[in-house]
């Protein structure tokens, strides 16, 4: 039989893989709509489907892809023939639970199963009669639920109404197909035929192009009369709508040839323009012109912004130049052009917002709260670039969003990471495809104002290639004496960048290009140290954390100790990132065990660790004692915070006053161990050594943990105690730590780095600290808690340290041991 498709689709419960059938109206003559109920049970498989809608009396395949779904079909036996269709609300969900599941589908005879390839099936159904779903029963390994067959109001054949309303479905129906082509007559006798009047309105229903939901609203009718009604209303709407498509193909169907073919397209917009009621080419230039004048720009940008309109008049709609000046002048109307959003002068609650989100930084919450009081007094001030370097993960990027906040001001961000086309920052000229503006320019565009919060994220990591420097474009953005007119190639317009406050973040200074630097107030935000981080975690991360995994607050606590005892032996880092991955492990396991009802402890001990974090990734040094010549303990900095730093030296015999040292150790430091050296050579006298003794021993320097790289000279001082009480074999004072840097000539000078250097001193349970004078300053920024129990000795020459490093008490040693001495 030659068929006339009047709609093609894909049936079935997958997005693809469904048969294309062709519905004709031969499928719908004999539909039998009666139900053997002997074999129908109380409980009904369901199977979704994902775009069909069945109505009764149909036969059709469906193809069947979906776990679930096979799990249905080949559960069905001889006597479980019947299943239930039910439609889904949303296509794209893969195991429908009943909230995505209509409540009213068909019920279908499975009359054959059909094996297919890559393990899918095909199945003929018949759907019989609708049916209401009332409760599901079970989800896997399939659907399955309690259900009430839906009564079905037949019209009646004596109704005129009833039937002129059929015979104008039929009407409509065929007047639709003749519109689509000219259809096979099988089809036109088997709709013209009155036998077939019965099936007409599922015939119809199941073949209209229309959506889902609509199909579903008309199976959930339960009078025929009323849902021939509303069939015949949808079916009139979409016979319009396909006139009005003709309509529009006849007007603009002529005899083309070669050269009318390249206007046929704009013919048919024209043709919709009109029937639309208008030029959409001119109603765009009214909109943009109405937009303007509510702009707060200058007459300069005025003037350029007639200037530009006036050229897209001239434009023709369909040449490649009108999108190009259409995006132009759209950007333009999209900048915020002298817009500024008002600054709360509110020091006190600028003061709390950045305390609240942030611990330690006081340098920078300083800088902030003094540049607000200046805006406050003055009135107009250009904003600074300042630019916060420091390790990673300290809150140098979530510092801007806090600084927003202080200031009432929007928030943008950019991050420059890898950035590596001149473009990007100064935007491309419109003579190019695909032209935008460049990054700053859209984030203004983005923020709505032209005073925002501009964080240059990772300003340190920017590259540079045959396409440009960016760190070099970057200079004039901020630059305060140039960026009141910064010039994007895209705008062509100069934009006023002053008002911005730009925040800079970078890593490693040394990257950055001097000139860059240059332009920029630098402030370090350096690494937290212990008790930072267990404040920072007791404060933010572990209420954060527990929102984050859904622990209500006060079900579950993690004391200070406890995070103390975290960051010092499961992490090691300058910020936080490594700690607040810690919180989230443990309450990852605490959720667990909430989820599964097991008893948690609703306080996180420290013998708990174990079981939630593992065993200990690193440990702390501990002072050692000093019952051994030759061992100092010294200060050190890192990246991830402070640490004590041990230098052993011994003797053994040979000639020559050999000078060994291991440890790792970089350049400066070995000529630490060589300044000392030769102090200890040119002061023997008076430190009571016998200078005969350097030619007969050699002398060994080490650094313990040779894995780990040291460099710097705070270990001078240090250097030349160790060799002074091997060499005299005196006691070093109990629980001492030091560091300074040394001349030749036994100055001490100043290090860095103290602040860390002495709370790791403090947790090493040193009491004593040997500095340079010049690190006082360096103490008195130190908050006093953190200085409980430390006594400093300030010294400006090494014969200050020796005297107070060196005991005049000698090292007990075994008989065998003999004190190097030349005389013996």
């Amino acid at each position: 039989m030659n068929m006339h498709p009047f709609k093609i689709r894909t049936i079935g419960d997958e997005d693809s893989g469904g048969n294309i059938i062709s519905f004709i109206a031969s499928d719908f003559i004999d539909g039998n709509t009666d139900i053997d109920e002997a074999h129908l049970k109380e409980i009904l498989p369901i199977l979704p489907l994902r775009n069909t809608i069945v109505f009764p009396g149909s036969t059709l395949p469906i193809s069947v892809g979906r776990k679930k779904s096979l799990d249905l079909i080949r559960s069905l036996g001889k006597k479980q023939r019947y299943i239930g269709l039910v439609c889904q609300k949303d296509t794209s969900v893969e195991n429908p639970d009943k909230d995505d599941l209509y409540h009213i589908g068909v019920i279908a005879e499975v009359i054959r199963v059909i094996e297919l390839a890559d393990n899918n099936l095909s199945i003929i159904v018949q759907a019989k009669k609708r049916f209401e779903w009332l409760e599901i029963t079970q989800t896997e390994p399939f659907i399955k639920a309690t259900f009430k067959l839906m009564d079905y109001q037949k019209g009646s054949k004596e109704d005129k109404e009833f039937n002129a309303i059929l015979d104008s479905i039929r009407d409509t129906m065929l007047h639709m197909l003749h519109l689509l082509g000219e259809p096979p007559k099988e089809l036109l006798q088997t709709l013209s035929n009155e036998s077939f009047t019965d099936m007409l309105i599922s015939y119809c229903a199941t073949n209209l192009p229309i959506d889902s939901r609509e199909k579903q609203e008309l199976l959930a009718i339960n009078d025929e009369k009323e849902q021939a009604y509303r069939l015949l209303m949808i079916l009139n709407r979409e016979s319009q709508i396909l006139e009005l498509k003709m309509n529009i193909q006849l007007k603009t169907r002529e005899d083309l040839n070669q050269q009318q073919k390249e206007y046929f397209l704009q013919q048919q917009i024209k043709t919709i323009q009109e029937e639309l009621g208008g030029n959409t080419q001119q109603i765009e230039i009214d909109e943009f012109r109405k937009k303007a004048k509510e702009k707060k720009w200058n007459a300069e940008v005025a003037e350029t912004f007639e200037k530009e309109i006036q050229k897209l008049e001239r434009l023709n709609p369909q040449s490649p130049d009108y999108s190009v000046q259409f995006g132009y002048l759209q950007t333009i109307l999209e900048l915020p052009w002298n817009e500024y959003t008002k600054d709360n002068f509110n020091l006190k609650n600028a003061q709390k917002i950045l305390d609240r989100d942030h611990f330690g930084m006081e340098k920078v919450k300083e800088r902030i709260i003094e540049h607000l009081a200046v805006l406050k007094l003055k009135g107009d001030l250009k904003s600074p670039i300042l630019c916060l370097y420091g390790p990673p993960g300290v809150g140098k990027t979530s510092l801007g969003k806090s600084i927003a906040e202080a200031l009432n001001r929007k928030y943008v961000r950019v991050s420059l990471g890898g950035l590596h086309d001149e473009a990007e920052i100064r935007g491309h000229r419109r003579t190019y495809i695909g032209a935008i503006p460049g990054r700053i320019i859209q984030n203004i565009q983005k923020a709505g104002t032209s005073n925002p919060v501009f964080v240059l994220d990772e300003v340190d990591k920017i590259g540079n290639d045959f396409r440009g420097d960016p760190s070099s474009a970057l200079l004039e953005v901020l630059d305060p004496e140039q960026n009141t007119a910064f010039h994007d190639n895209y705008l062509s317009i100069d934009y006023d960048l002053s008002k911005v406050l730009f925040i800079a973040t970078a890593n490693n200074l040394n990257a950055i290009p001097q000139p860059l630097l240059d332009r920029m107030e630098l402030i370090n935000v350096g690494g937290y140290i212990t008790e930072e981080k267990v404040e920072i975690a007791y404060r933010h991360l572990v209420p954060k954390e527990l929102v984050n995994h859904g622990i209500e607050k006060g079900a579950f606590v993690i004391p200070k100790p406890t995070l103390q005892k975290i960051v010092e032996h499961y992490t090691r880092e300058s910020g936080v990132r490594e700690l607040n991955k810690k919180i989230a492990k443990v309450m990852r396991r605490v959720a667990r065990k909430i989820a599964s009802d097991e008893t948690y402890p609703k306080s996180l001990k420290i013998s708990d660790l174990k079981e939630y974090l593992g065993i200990e990734e690193y440990s702390r040094d501990k002072y050692q004692g000093n019952e051994y010549a030759g061992v100092v303990t010294g200060l050190a900095w890192t990246a991830v915070g402070g640490e004590i730093l041990y230098v052993e030296s011994s003797l053994s015999r040979g000639k020559g006053s050999k000078l060994t040292l291991t440890g790792n150790l970089g350049e400066v430091m070995k000529e630490s161990a060589m300044l000392a050296m030769e102090y200890i050579h040119s002061h023997a006298l008076e430190l009571d050594i016998d200078s005969g003794i350097f030619e007969n021993w050699n002398t060994h320097i080490h650094v313990p943990e040779g894995a780990i790289p040291k460099d710097g000279p705070s270990a001078g001082i240090t250097m030349i105690t160790s060799l002074a009480s091997l060499y005299t074999q005196r006691k070093v004072r109990p629980n001492l730590a030091m560091t300074g840097e040394i001349t030749l000539r036994g100055k001490v000078l100043p290090v860095g780095g103290i602040r860390e250097k002495i709370l790791a001193a403090k947790r090493a349970g040193i009491s004593d600290i040997i500095l340079c004078k010049e690190n006082r300053k360096d103490i008195d920024e130190i908050k006093t808690d953190y200085l409980k129990g430390l006594t400093f000795h300030y010294v400006s020459d090494v014969k200050e340290v020796i005297d107070l490093a060196l005991m005049e008490q000698k090292v007990d040693h075994p008989k065998n041991f003999t004190i190097p001495d030349e005389k013996k």
